[in-house]
């Protein structure tokens, strides 16, 4: 066998992955932690808010970090904000524990560490299942409720536009400027109009030179 053949069956060598590839983030990922909760209030106007942090490199998304805090009634808000408005299946809530709400009880109700734990792990299965799910991403009430610090009820319900990153605009504009002129100029509709215009032209001028 020849040196030519043995080389062209060795194993080639493939790049060793460093830390960066090996333990760096995905190149898409949606983190969504609910956590660090507070009850504030006295009386029937006691409630518990929850820390809302995100994280992501998704360009559906103007911040790539950040955090909130919301009480049980804002992802009520939300979940009544996409069943009307998306066509997703939105995921059930932790229940409301109606019963825990009963004056005279022996302990603290809804505001049981026990609770408000299971409630927390509850509501953040609830929150990834909808931030993760692509139709939900493009409505403007889930935006609302993971970035901005107070929810506007008041707000107009739409859908929010995918921002293009900087490397892909530059890419754009590169591929437009590699363009001859005529392509830049003109539409593609105009294009085939002259392209018609000029194969009909040579066709009659042909017609008549052979005639002569």
């Amino acid at each position: 066998m020849s040196d030519t053949a043995v080389a062209d069956t060795r194993r080639l060598n493939s790049k060793p992955q460093d830390l960066t590839d090996a333990y760096g983030p995905p190149s898409n990922f949606l983190e969504i932690d609910i956590f660090n909760p507070q009850t504030v209030g006295v009386g029937r106007a006691r409630f518990t808010t929850y820390e809302v942090r995100m994280r992501t490199n998704l360009p559906i998304f103007k911040l790539k970090e950040s955090c909130v805090r919301r009480r049980y009634s804002d992802f009520e808000w939300l979940k009544n904000e996409l069943e009307r408005d998306s066509k997703i299946v939105v995921p059930p809530l932790p229940g409301k524990a109606l019963k825990r709400q009963l004056p005279f009880r022996g302990d603290e109700g809804i505001f049981e560490e026990s609770f408000i734990e299971e409630r927390r792990q509850g509501l953040e299965q609830f929150i990834n299942k909808i931030a993760g799910h692509p139709l939900a991403q493009n409505e403007r009430c889930l935006h609302m409720f993971l970035q901005e610090e107070a929810i506007d009820r008041n707000y107009v319900p739409g859908k929010v536009t995918r921002v293009m990153s900087k490397r892909r605009h530059e890419a754009v504009i590169t591929y437009k400027a590699d363009l001859p002129l005529g392509n830049v100029l003109l539409g593609s509709r105009f294009q085939t109009s002259i392209f018609s215009f000029s194969l009909h032209f040579m066709s009659t001028y042909a017609r008549y030179f052979v005639r002569l």
